[in-house]
């Protein structure tokens, strides 16, 4: 269980406060579906080509990475799948990168109960951080769309800070910011391998959101919570707080 009292809660964003998955596969679909309408492929091909090039990139994200700008990664993406299909067409690469920006910020919606919970949070004067691997030139745009901005006392993006979680530093860079020791911080997220272990490595408390799940790899340290979706998320901190009303004086 968590260690009481905890003075912040540091969230990561995409597939923990919204569904990035869904609208990432929505979007893709929906280009793919435009590509295969105008040129005679296989829609199903294409969006399969296209989420092999993206999903290794994010998969295997690194400070080298941070320099290259989420619009060109986009176009590099879609290019090759459209290598793919055998189409070599760098102006079409390009329209598919900005249809997949417009169809995913179509699909934007916050998970059901977020917005309470982080309210909630903030009305017993919990500090609140957003930690993520984005690049501010979306994520800025997708926080704002998704309507939590002013949730949020500090908002870290990786490329902002030149630090890609798991780096302990990452972490430990937010709770200067917050004014807040780790040992008193709670970090929440999807990913075992980015978000816990990194958080665990400079020291905060843990709690996975394992909607996958997924299971804590062999020999590795547990979280200090492991929770399905928002509702349990929300309920361990009902639970938190009522202990920390009991404890005895």
């Amino acid at each position: 269980m968590l260690t009481l009292p905890y003075k912040a809660v540091l969230f990561d964003l995409d597939d923990t406060l919204h569904d990035d998955t869904a609208s990432y596969r929505r979007a893709s679909a929906c280009v793919a579906r435009d590509i295969a309408l105008e040129c005679g492929v296989d829609a199903e091909a294409i969006r399969h080509a296209y989420t092999i090039e993206a999903d290794s990139f994010w998969q295997n994200l690194h400070v080298g990475n941070l320099k290259k700008g989420p619009v060109g990664l986009r176009q590099r993406f879609w290019g090759a799948a459209l290598r793919a299909a055998g189409i070599y067409d760098p102006a079409l690469a390009e329209r598919a990168a900005n249809a997949f920006n417009h169809y995913r910020k179509e699909a934007l919606e916050l998970f059901p109960g977020v917005l309470e919970l982080l309210v909630s949070l903030r009305a017993r004067a919990i500090a609140l951080g957003l930690v993520t691997n984005g690049f501010a030139e979306t994520h800025r745009e997708k926080i704002a769309l998704l309507q939590i901005e002013q949730v949020f006392d500090e908002i870290i993006i990786a490329d902002e800070v030149g630090m890609v979680k798991p780096d302990p530093r990452i972490f430990a860079h937010v709770c200067e910011r917050l004014g807040v020791q780790a040992v008193t911080t709670v970090m929440v997220g999807d990913r075992y391998d980015r978000d816990i272990l990194g958080a665990q490595a400079a020291g905060l408390q843990t709690v996975w959101l394992n909607m996958r799940n997924e299971s804590v790899p062999a020999g590795a340290a547990p979280p200090d919570e492991i929770v399905e979706d928002i509702a349990g998320l929300a309920a361990i901190f009902r639970v938190q707080h009522f202990l920390e009303g009991h404890r005895p004086a």
